[in-house]
Protein backbone atom coordinates (compact mmCIF):
# COMPACT_ATOMS: atom_id res chain seq x y z
CA UNK A 1 0.00 0.00 0.00
CA UNK A 2 1.23 3.50 -0.84
CA UNK A 3 0.94 5.21 2.55
CA UNK A 4 2.19 8.54 1.23
CA UNK A 5 -0.59 8.70 -1.35
CA UNK A 6 -3.06 7.61 1.31
CA UNK A 7 -1.90 10.44 3.58
CA UNK A 8 -2.63 12.94 0.80
CA UNK A 9 -6.15 11.59 0.53
CA UNK A 10 -6.45 11.64 4.31
CA UNK A 11 -5.43 15.30 4.33
CA UNK A 12 -8.30 16.12 1.97
CA UNK A 13 -10.78 14.35 4.30
CA UNK A 14 -9.40 16.21 7.32
CA UNK A 15 -9.61 19.54 5.52
CA UNK A 16 -13.29 18.96 4.72
CA UNK A 17 -13.95 18.17 8.36
CA UNK A 18 -12.06 21.31 9.35
CA UNK A 19 -14.16 23.38 7.01
CA UNK A 20 -17.29 22.16 8.82
CA UNK A 21 -15.77 23.11 12.18
CA UNK A 22 -14.84 26.55 10.87
CA UNK A 23 -18.39 27.15 9.64
CA UNK A 24 -19.90 26.04 12.95
CA UNK A 25 -17.52 28.22 14.96
CA UNK A 26 -19.07 31.34 13.43
CA UNK A 27 -22.47 30.67 15.02
CA UNK A 28 -21.62 28.27 17.85
CA UNK A 29 -24.02 28.27 20.82
CA UNK A 30 -22.23 27.37 24.04
CA UNK A 31 -25.51 26.16 25.59
CA UNK A 32 -25.30 23.08 23.34
CA UNK A 33 -22.19 21.80 25.11
CA UNK A 34 -22.30 18.53 27.06
CA UNK A 35 -20.18 18.31 30.20
CA UNK A 36 -18.68 14.85 30.60
CA UNK A 37 -16.54 16.16 33.46
CA UNK A 38 -15.52 19.54 34.85
CA UNK A 39 -12.61 19.72 32.38
CA UNK A 40 -14.03 17.39 29.72
CA UNK A 41 -16.45 19.02 27.30
CA UNK A 42 -18.07 17.71 24.13
CA UNK A 43 -20.25 19.50 21.60
CA UNK A 44 -22.41 18.51 18.67
CA UNK A 45 -19.52 19.81 16.54
CA UNK A 46 -17.25 17.06 17.88
CA UNK A 47 -19.90 14.45 17.21
CA UNK A 48 -20.89 15.60 13.74
CA UNK A 49 -17.26 16.09 12.69
CA UNK A 50 -16.48 12.53 13.74
CA UNK A 51 -19.37 11.23 11.64
CA UNK A 52 -18.05 13.15 8.63
CA UNK A 53 -14.60 11.71 9.16
CA UNK A 54 -15.82 8.14 9.58
CA UNK A 55 -17.84 8.38 6.37
CA UNK A 56 -14.93 9.83 4.41
CA UNK A 57 -12.39 7.36 5.76
CA UNK A 58 -14.60 4.39 4.96
CA UNK A 59 -14.38 5.42 1.31
CA UNK A 60 -10.57 5.56 1.48
CA UNK A 61 -10.04 2.17 3.11
CA UNK A 62 -13.24 0.14 3.47
CA UNK A 63 -11.56 -2.69 5.39
CA UNK A 64 -10.24 -0.44 8.17
CA UNK A 65 -11.84 -0.16 11.60
CA UNK A 66 -11.94 2.80 13.96
CA UNK A 67 -10.72 3.96 17.35
CA UNK A 68 -12.72 7.11 18.03
CA UNK A 69 -13.18 9.62 20.83
CA UNK A 70 -16.91 10.16 20.46
CA UNK A 71 -17.96 6.58 19.69
CA UNK A 72 -19.74 7.11 16.38
CA UNK A 73 -22.25 4.32 15.88
CA UNK A 74 -20.88 1.50 13.74
CA UNK A 75 -17.28 2.70 14.04
CA UNK A 76 -15.75 -0.48 15.45
CA UNK A 77 -12.19 -1.77 15.52
CA UNK A 78 -10.78 -4.18 12.97
CA UNK A 79 -7.87 -6.60 13.22
CA UNK A 80 -5.44 -5.26 10.61
CA UNK A 81 -6.03 -1.55 9.90
CA UNK A 82 -7.63 1.02 12.22
CA UNK A 83 -8.16 4.76 11.95
CA UNK A 84 -7.55 6.66 15.21
CA UNK A 85 -9.70 9.79 15.26
CA UNK A 86 -9.95 12.92 17.38
CA UNK A 87 -12.49 15.03 15.49
CA UNK A 88 -11.86 18.21 17.49
CA UNK A 89 -8.72 18.22 19.61
CA UNK A 90 -9.01 21.33 21.73
CA UNK A 91 -12.77 21.30 22.34
CA UNK A 92 -12.46 23.59 25.37
CA UNK A 93 -10.64 26.16 23.24
CA UNK A 94 -13.35 25.85 20.58
CA UNK A 95 -16.17 26.28 23.09
CA UNK A 96 -14.58 29.41 24.53
CA UNK A 97 -13.66 30.90 21.15
CA UNK A 98 -9.91 30.47 21.63
CA UNK A 99 -8.38 29.86 18.20
CA UNK A 100 -6.28 26.72 18.63
CA UNK A 101 -7.96 23.40 17.81
CA UNK A 102 -7.48 20.69 15.28
CA UNK A 103 -8.66 17.58 13.48
CA UNK A 104 -6.36 14.63 14.18
CA UNK A 105 -6.49 11.32 12.29
CA UNK A 106 -3.96 8.50 12.04
CA UNK A 107 -3.91 5.02 10.51
CA UNK A 108 -2.30 2.06 12.24
CA UNK A 109 -1.40 -1.25 10.62
CA UNK A 110 -1.77 -3.62 13.55
CA UNK A 111 0.05 -1.44 16.14
CA UNK A 112 2.30 0.51 13.77
CA UNK A 113 1.57 4.10 12.75
CA UNK A 114 1.66 4.40 8.96
CA UNK A 115 -0.16 7.65 8.09
CA UNK A 116 -1.35 10.69 9.98
CA UNK A 117 -2.76 14.20 9.60
CA UNK A 118 -3.23 17.09 12.02
CA UNK A 119 -5.25 19.92 10.53
CA UNK A 120 -5.12 23.14 12.56
CA UNK A 121 -8.39 24.80 11.63
CA UNK A 122 -7.78 28.48 12.37
CA UNK A 123 -4.38 28.80 10.69
CA UNK A 124 -5.44 26.51 7.83
CA UNK A 125 -2.32 24.41 8.33
CA UNK A 126 -2.43 20.77 7.32
CA UNK A 127 0.38 18.68 8.77
CA UNK A 128 0.72 15.20 7.30
CA UNK A 129 3.13 12.29 7.47
CA UNK A 130 3.46 8.76 6.17
CA UNK A 131 5.73 5.92 7.14
CA UNK A 132 9.23 6.45 5.69
CA UNK A 133 7.99 9.36 3.55
CA UNK A 134 8.72 12.42 5.70
CA UNK A 135 6.48 15.10 7.19
CA UNK A 136 4.88 18.14 5.58
CA UNK A 137 2.90 21.28 6.38
CA UNK A 138 0.72 22.46 3.51
CA UNK A 139 2.93 20.25 1.32
CA UNK A 140 6.19 21.91 2.37
CA UNK A 141 8.69 19.57 4.08
CA UNK A 142 9.10 20.13 7.82
CA UNK A 143 11.85 19.09 10.21
CA UNK A 144 12.57 19.29 13.90
CA UNK A 145 15.15 21.82 15.07
CA UNK A 146 18.81 21.10 15.72
CA UNK A 147 18.86 22.89 19.10
CA UNK A 148 21.33 20.75 21.08
CA UNK A 149 20.55 21.63 24.70
CA UNK A 150 17.46 21.93 26.90
CA UNK A 151 18.64 25.40 27.92
CA UNK A 152 18.04 26.69 24.40
CA UNK A 153 14.64 25.09 23.90
CA UNK A 154 11.00 26.14 23.94
CA UNK A 155 8.67 23.44 25.27
CA UNK A 156 4.94 22.71 25.22
CA UNK A 157 2.78 20.85 27.71
CA UNK A 158 -0.82 20.16 28.61
CA UNK A 159 -2.30 20.65 32.06
CA UNK A 160 -3.95 17.69 33.82
CA UNK A 161 -7.75 17.61 33.61
CA UNK A 162 -8.25 14.40 35.60
CA UNK A 163 -6.21 12.09 37.85
CA UNK A 164 -5.24 14.98 40.07
CA UNK A 165 -3.45 12.61 42.43
CA UNK A 166 -0.42 13.16 40.21
CA UNK A 167 -0.81 16.93 40.14
CA UNK A 168 2.04 17.55 42.59
CA UNK A 169 4.36 15.42 40.46
CA UNK A 170 3.34 17.30 37.34
CA UNK A 171 3.86 20.69 38.96
CA UNK A 172 7.32 19.66 40.14
CA UNK A 173 8.21 18.54 36.61
CA UNK A 174 6.79 21.77 35.17
CA UNK A 175 8.84 23.83 37.61
CA UNK A 176 11.97 21.88 36.71
CA UNK A 177 11.50 22.60 33.03
CA UNK A 178 10.65 26.25 33.62
CA UNK A 179 14.02 26.70 35.32
CA UNK A 180 15.94 24.94 32.53
CA UNK A 181 14.55 26.15 29.19
CA UNK A 182 13.46 29.31 27.37
CA UNK A 183 9.84 28.76 28.38
CA UNK A 184 6.89 26.38 28.53
CA UNK A 185 3.67 26.98 26.57
CA UNK A 186 0.22 25.42 26.91
CA UNK A 187 -1.89 25.70 23.74
CA UNK A 188 -4.71 23.29 24.61
CA UNK A 189 -4.35 20.78 21.77
CA UNK A 190 -1.85 17.95 22.14
CA UNK A 191 -2.13 17.21 18.43
CA UNK A 192 -1.08 20.77 17.58
CA UNK A 193 1.71 20.69 20.17
CA UNK A 194 3.18 17.59 18.52
CA UNK A 195 2.76 19.03 15.03
CA UNK A 196 4.64 22.14 16.18
CA UNK A 197 7.51 19.99 17.49
CA UNK A 198 7.65 18.37 14.06
CA UNK A 199 7.65 21.79 12.39
CA UNK A 200 10.44 23.15 14.61
CA UNK A 201 8.28 25.63 16.54
CA UNK A 202 8.85 23.75 19.79
CA UNK A 203 11.86 21.64 20.72
CA UNK A 204 9.83 19.37 22.98
CA UNK A 205 6.45 18.41 24.43
CA UNK A 206 5.40 16.44 27.51
CA UNK A 207 2.03 15.45 28.93
CA UNK A 208 0.41 12.59 30.83
CA UNK A 209 -3.07 11.02 30.91
CA UNK A 210 -3.42 11.16 27.14
CA UNK A 211 -5.40 8.88 24.87
CA UNK A 212 -4.28 7.36 21.60
CA UNK A 213 -6.53 9.68 19.59
CA UNK A 214 -4.87 12.72 21.20
CA UNK A 215 -1.39 11.78 20.03
CA UNK A 216 -1.44 9.19 17.22
CA UNK A 217 -1.02 11.51 14.23
CA UNK A 218 1.34 13.81 16.12
CA UNK A 219 3.67 10.98 17.11
CA UNK A 220 4.11 10.00 13.47
CA UNK A 221 4.65 13.63 12.46
CA UNK A 222 7.47 14.08 14.97
CA UNK A 223 9.17 10.82 14.02
CA UNK A 224 8.95 11.48 10.29
CA UNK A 225 10.28 15.01 10.86
CA UNK A 226 13.39 13.55 12.49
CA UNK A 227 12.39 13.73 16.15
CA UNK A 228 11.96 11.21 18.95
CA UNK A 229 8.87 10.21 20.94
CA UNK A 230 8.70 7.94 24.01
CA UNK A 231 6.99 7.51 27.33
CA UNK A 232 8.10 9.59 30.31
CA UNK A 233 10.69 7.33 31.93
CA UNK A 234 11.14 4.57 29.39
CA UNK A 235 11.70 4.29 25.66
CA UNK A 236 8.50 2.31 25.09
CA UNK A 237 5.89 3.15 22.46
CA UNK A 238 3.71 5.98 23.79
CA UNK A 239 0.73 5.43 21.47
CA UNK A 240 -1.35 3.60 24.09
CA UNK A 241 0.89 4.40 27.06
CA UNK A 242 -1.05 7.45 28.36
CA UNK A 243 2.07 9.66 28.57
CA UNK A 244 4.28 11.28 25.95
CA UNK A 245 7.66 12.95 25.71
CA UNK A 246 8.40 14.25 22.21
CA UNK A 247 11.49 16.18 21.17
CA UNK A 248 13.86 17.10 18.40
CA UNK A 249 15.95 14.13 19.54
CA UNK A 250 18.90 16.16 20.75
CA UNK A 251 17.29 17.16 24.06
CA UNK A 252 15.30 13.98 24.61
CA UNK A 253 17.50 12.44 27.27
CA UNK A 254 17.67 15.77 29.10
CA UNK A 255 13.87 15.94 29.09
CA UNK A 256 13.57 12.39 30.43
CA UNK A 257 16.21 13.07 33.08
CA UNK A 258 14.31 16.16 34.23
CA UNK A 259 11.06 14.20 34.46
CA UNK A 260 12.83 11.38 36.32
CA UNK A 261 14.17 13.87 38.85
CA UNK A 262 10.74 15.22 39.81
CA UNK A 263 8.19 12.51 38.83
CA UNK A 264 7.98 10.79 42.21
CA UNK A 265 4.65 8.97 42.52
CA UNK A 266 4.22 8.86 38.76
CA UNK A 267 7.21 6.58 38.55
CA UNK A 268 5.91 4.07 41.12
Amino acid sequence: MDYNQLSLQLAAVARRAGQFIRQEAATFDRSRVEVKGLHNLVSYVDQETEKLLVAGLRELLPEAGFITEEGTEGAVQAEKFNWIIDPLDGTTNFVHGLPCYSVSVALIHYQELVAGVVYEVNRDECFRAAKSAGAFCNEQPIHVTDVPELGGSLLATGFPYSHFGLLDDYLRVLGGFMERCHGVRRLGSAAVDLAYVAAGRFEGFFEFNLNSYDVAAGILLVREAGGHVTQFLEDGDPLFGREVVASNGHIHRQMQDTIREFWVRGGE
